[in-house]
């Protein structure tokens, strides 16, 4: 507040007045959730809109603003968004998973208010309810960082979202019901960036415009549900500048693996023949590769964009060894856990270590996914506000999975899973995967430290080889097939928060858990408190509201 005060007597010792306005701004969204057909692939498929728009708008603020939206739901079926890598700091009220909110019945609507604190970055939004990711409710959400804290590289001519993904032409109602079954859904139609796919025939509009000799940043997101994808400008490489919210080093590549939940921030400079190029997106560890497309026009350019290709990598020891180069910029201002990265996390005791190994077993004849032995059930009532109301022991039991896998993991049990996390504690979580597929998870409420990924199986000597230095502070992690991945976060963060796979079939089938990170002092200095007009359901519906923490 100094420093603007400083800043506006500037302005007037100059002869010029500047306005300031106490307090963070607050911006303001209304939302319509509607059906409308869309034909991503080419075939007509019944989609969700926001405002008539598949993907939905960009949300675009800037750190410390505080955004309101209010949605309403035009379905006819409930309908919820999460704002995925927001860390709503205290407030998890706002997250928008089925585990803290009542889903926006039909007809219905539901305002969410939550501030963007000390975070810049790429983020993305999109639905948890059923199946409706699969076909649209998404879109990208930008945190633009302060114009008083500089960024560690020159302002962009334009700023970009990208949203690539799977497409599945079948329709969201199909797919619930396939998984409903007990079936798995296979593989993919296609991929569409954007919502699109360029033909080739000349006749296509491009998706971005770019002027010769200038720089260009690119947010690039998987918003798809169960594939990875490798991203590549024809011609061009990228400067990767962005992760999740953390600056990193400035590392070119010819292209990235992003996999589903993950957004990157690149910098592409026009600096070849003026003319169309194509940005390439093609499926990654799948049997049967698919490649899309999309224009990328050069202003007063002329030619079309050639048809030859760059080619994606092969096999996954290319993508595992892309995320070893992934480093966090200790030198840059950004929003971040202390300033300048002296945040040394390398120094922490670790005071809880959690594996957690995926399995997919039949239950009772049909698909389940478990994390060490449970497959996570959904129940009626969300847990925090069980947890809230006092009545959590009639909704869930706390630690219901053994902080290791059991001996015998194949052995699969359905219950709510929710982890009773220590308040401050430094903790380790260990992502095992002994399957073939690919798994990518997500950890709402927090950005944590990648430190560590290898193939085989993890014991303790791994942490040898921990980066403990500069690992990127993200909110999503792949774990490869046959290997394993380390993260170290504290958990300061009070409320209920979810650990889920991004590969959303597996979401659906109980491939997910929740932490609860509840404060001894139960003062709003740590948690806020209930918000007014917040939806109710299940058994806390029509009880009295709850005593407010006063302090």
């Amino acid at each position: 507040m100094a420093r603007l005060m400083l800043i506006s007597m500037l302005f007037l010792l100059a002869g010029s007045m500047l306005m300031v306005q106490g307090g963070d701004p607050t911006l303001f969204f209304e939302w319509n959730v509607t059906y409308g057909t869309i034909a991503p692939l080419g075939v007509p498929v019944k989609g969700i809109l926001i405002n008539g728009q598949f993907p939905g708008p960009n949300l675009n603020s800037t750190t410390n603003n505080n955004i309101v939206v209010n949605v309403f739901n035009n379905l006819d079926e409930p309908f919820l968004v999460t704002w995925d890598g927001v860390q709503h700091r205290k407030n998890s009220w706002q997250d928008g998973v089925l585990g803290t909110n009542c889903p926006i019945p039909p007809g219905k609507n539901y305002t969410y208010k939550f501030q963007v604190k000390d975070q810049i970055g790429s983020y993305m939004y999109y639905p948890v309810t059923a199946m409706h990711k699969a076909v649209g409710g998404f879109g990208g959400l930008r945190v633009n960082s302060r114009l008083l804290i500089p960024v560690p590289y020159a302002d962009p001519a334009d700023d970009y979202t990208l949203l690539v993904g799977d497409f599945f032409n079948k329709g969201h109602t199909s797919l619930k019901k396939i998984l409903d079954s007990g079936r798995n859904l296979g593989r993919c139609d296609g991929v569409h960036l954007n919502g699109k796919v360029a033909k080739g025939d000349g006749k296509d509009e491009p998706l971005f415009t770019m002027e010769a000799g200038k720089t260009y940043k690119y947010r690039i997101c998987n918003t798809g549900i169960k594939t990875s994808l490798n991203v590549r400008f024809q011609g061009h490489t990228m400067k990767l500048v962005e992760m999740e919210g953390s600056h990193t080093m400035q590392n070119d590549y010819d292209s990235l693996d992003v996999h589903v939940g993950q957004c990157f921030s690149v910098l592409v400079t026009a600096n070849q023949e003026p003319r169309d190029y194509y940005v390439v997106a093609s499926t990654r560890f799948t049997r049967r590769e698919v490649t899309a497309t999309g224009i990328i026009r050069y202003k007063n350019g002329k030619g079309a964009a050639s048809s030859e290709l760059p080619p994606p990598p092969v096999g996954w020891a290319w993508s595992l060894n892309q995320f070893r180069t992934f480093r966090w910029n200790l030198t840059s201002n950004a929003a971040r856990p202390n300033p300048q990265g002296s945040y040394k996390y390398g120094s922490i005791n670790i005071t809880r270590t959690i594996r957690l190994a995926n399995t997919a077993q039949r239950v009772d004849g049909k698909l389940r996914y478990a994390l060490n032995g449970v497959s996570y059930v959904e129940p009626t009532t969300p847990l925090k506000l069980a947890e809230y109301y006092g009545v959590a022991d009639k909704v869930f039991k706390y630690d219901t999975i053994p902080d290791e896998p059991p001996s015998d993991n194949t052995r699969v049990t359905l219950a709510p899973i929710v982890l009773n996390m220590t308040h401050r504690n430094f903790v380790e979580i260990i992502f095992e995967n002994h399957e073939t597929a690919i798994q990518s998870y997500h950890l709402s409420g927090y950005s944590f430290f990648a430190v560590g990924m290898d193939i085989g199986k993890w014991s303790p000597e791994k942490r040898m080889n921990y980066n403990l230095l500069d690992a990127v502070s993200r909110h999503t992690i792949q774990v490869f097939p046959n290997s394993w991945s380390a993260i170290l976060l504290t958990f300061d963060n009070c409320g209920m928060w979810n650990l889920r796979s991004e590969i959303w079939d597996r979401h659906y089938l109980g491939q997910q858990l929740y932490a609860s990170v509840i404060s001894p002092n139960r003062s709003l200095k740590d948690e806020y408190n209930l918000p007014e007009g917040v939806l109710t359901c299940g058994i806390v519906q029509g009880m009295p509201r709850p005593p407010p923490f006063s302090s």
